[in-house]
């Protein structure tokens, strides 16, 4: 089984997950720029953010024999933030870097006019630099954030094959699919969604344009949850070709828009799952020691 988590912040995660995830089928992941917690103060703290989901995060999941790809964008909770919006200019340059499939998370927190200028202004930069984009939905009045998100996307002019509107639930499916635009469910072990209720939306509206993923932040959550999904289709029926599509195909269709997925297997990696032991990034490596 070959899985895609197209929504995973590994920045959270140690290095046992990462084994974990290529245990269970993982062989790609998206990682979206997104709030770490805690305020940022300053726009060089997400520059060394950034540099950091397009460098050592990369190399990290690489010693694991993961592909990883980022989302690059200002988020919703954060476009509040006066001191964080001048980031915005920083944008375009990492927009070219190789890896960045989309720019996301961007969309609504709290539906606030600084969010308004921050999602208008992302989109515009999409269609500039021929990317797609991750729409955040909020988690408050999350179906009214949903038709205001459709409303910007219509105005801005992108294409809704171009859009993926995340963390939807059974409230909200509907208008994204009527949309035009990609769906995205997080699976979380407490909110949002988990696999029975992902099942039977899978059963009740289809495979297409749904893409599945774990989110996996710094709260209580799984990363996992993608192949918990996979066995839990597979359980009610589903078959192999339907999950192949769901955990690998879609994804791969929807950030392929980009030109800058990278899904061939990684040149040297010890399919025992252990890192090399000579492989560094900046002076640092993945290991603490010599192999015993």
């Amino acid at each position: 089984m070959r899985i895609f988590d197209p929504h995973i912040h590994m920045t959270s995660r140690t290095t046992g997950d990462y084994e974990a995830l290529y245990a269970s089928g993982v062989r790609a992941l998206v990682e979206p720029a997104f709030w770490l917690g805690q305020p940022r103060t300053s726009v060089g703290s997400f520059i060394d953010y950034f540099d950091s989901l397009l460098g050592w995060e990369r190399f990290r999941a690489a010693q694991f024999g993961i592909r990883h790809h980022a989302t690059i964008a200002l988020n919703p909770k954060e476009a509040n933030d006066p001191r964080c919006v001048p980031v915005l200019d920083e944008l375009p340059r990492y927009l070219v870097k190789e890896g960045v499939v989309a720019v996301g998370e961007i969309g609504y927190d709290s539906m606030t006019p600084a969010e308004d200028a921050a999602f208008s202004r992302q989109l515009e930069l999409a269609q500039e630099y021929s990317l797609p984009v991750m729409v955040h939905t909020p988690h408050r009045e999350k179906l009214a954030g949903t038709h205001r998100t459709l409303d910007v996307v219509r105005e801005s002019g992108a294409a809704p094959e171009t859009v993926l509107v995340d963390h939807l639930n059974e409230t909200n499916i509907e208008i994204v699919k009527d949309a035009g635009a990609w769906m995205g469910f997080s699976i979380y072990p407490d909110t949002k969604m988990d696999e029975t209720r992902m099942v039977a939306l899978l059963q009740r509206y289809g495979t297409e344009r749904i893409l599945v993923n774990s989110a996996a932040d710094w709260g209580r959550s799984d990363p996992l949850k993608t192949r918990r999904t996979a066995d839990a289709m597979l359980a009610a029926g589903f078959s192999d070709d339907d999950v192949e599509q769901v955990l690998w195909r879609n994804p791969v269709e929807f950030y392929g828009q980009s030109g800058q997925l990278i899904l061939d297997p990684i040149p040297g990696f010890d399919e025992s799952g252990f890192p090399d032991p000579g492989a560094g990034f900046e002076g640092n490596s993945v290991l603490r020691g010599a192999r015993a």
